[in-house]
Parts: C-alpha cells; sequence; structure tokens
C-alpha cells in the first residue's frame, strides 16, 4: 500500500508565511502544531459546479473523503505560487493561468497546524486525476450544502467552503 513520505521536508512558517525552520512531514503530521504552509485550489468550471477531488486510503490525514479540488504541500525552499502550479500538474494534469487568491488563513486539527493559501480558478478544462488520488468529480453548490455534516468531506473543507461561499 502507498503512503506518505514522513522524511519529506517542509518550511515552518510564522502566521504571515515567512519561514522560520524546516521539519519532516512525520513532525508536523505528528501532533506538534509546527505550522507548515499548504496550497489549496477550488476549481470551478464554467456552470458554477466546484471540483472536488477524493482522498485515497492511503493517505495519512482523512483517507477516503472528498477535499478541495488540489490540496498540498509547500516544498522546503519552494514558494507558494510555484507549489500551487505544481500541485494542480501532479494532482490534476492541467496548466492553470492566473489563479485569483482568495485568502490566507491558520487551519489547526488535532493532529496538525497548516497555513492555508485558498486560491480560485475557472477553467472549462476537465482535469485527469493523478494516481495520488482516488478521482474526482465536479459538485453542485445544491450537491455539497447537502452532504455537509455527513463525514463525506474533510472537516477542513467544509469549514473552508462555508467560509468562502457561505451557506
Amino acid at each position: 500500500m502507498r503512503k506518505d513520505n514522513a522524511l519529506e521536508l517542509f518550511p515552518v512558517v510564522d502566521e504571515e508565511g515567512k519561514v522560520i525552520g524546516s521539519a519532516s512531514r512525520g513532525e508536523c503530521h505528528d501532533g506538534s502544531k509546527l505550522l507548515h504552509p499548504v496550497v489549496h485550489l477550488h476549481l470551478f468550471d464554467p456552470a458554477g459546479r466546484l471540483y472536488l477531488q477524493k482522498r485515497p486510503q492511503w493517505k495519512d490525514i482523512q483517507p477516503g473523503k472528498w477535499d478541495t479540488a488540489v490540496g498540498g504541500h509547500v516544498d522546503y525552499g519552494e514558494d507558494v505560487s510555484d507549489a500551487l502550479l505544481r500541485e494542480v500538474r501532479e494532482e490534476l494534469g492541467l496548466t492553470v493561468s492566473d489563479p485569483e487568491m482568495l485568502r490566507r488563513y491558520v487551519f489547526e486539527s488535532d493532529r496538525e497546524r497548516e497555513l492555508v493559501n485558498v486560491f480560485k480558478v475557472v477553467t472549462d478544462r476537465v482535469p485527469t486525476p493523478s494516481d495520488e488520488l482516488d478521482g474526482g468529480r465536479f459538485w453542485s453548490r445544491e450537491e455539497i450544502l447537502a452532504n455537509i455534516g455527513k463525514e463525506v468531506f474533510t472537516p477542513n473543507f467544509e469549514s473552508e467552503y462555508l467560509m468562502l461561499f457561505g451557506e
């Protein structure tokens, strides 16, 4: 079974995103609450439907749940913009231009703290999910709202969706 690389190196940052150190994925996800940056992309089609990815069962965080179209860690030495474009290519096989930055916020769970950099793009291109994912599909707003709180989505996606796009 595949699994995440616990030795992968992430930057440790302050709440403004300034790099103050580094730590492994394992250290960042073991309850240490070391703040590390991630990127999220909300990918909409022209009809306003939102593409979501299904997280594979082998993931160390929230396996089997539906999540943002793209979600990934910023590697140590990489900037946020480059990380976003890399993750979009790796996860969805797409190249996007001019993603809109929506906001930055701190997300905290019982295992980790992430500085989430959230972007949005509208495209008529169809994603081709990589084997890093268990597929994906476009969801209407009504479908998303009907499934919030039912253990279908990651808690992070639910809170982010409601924060950005309301009920």
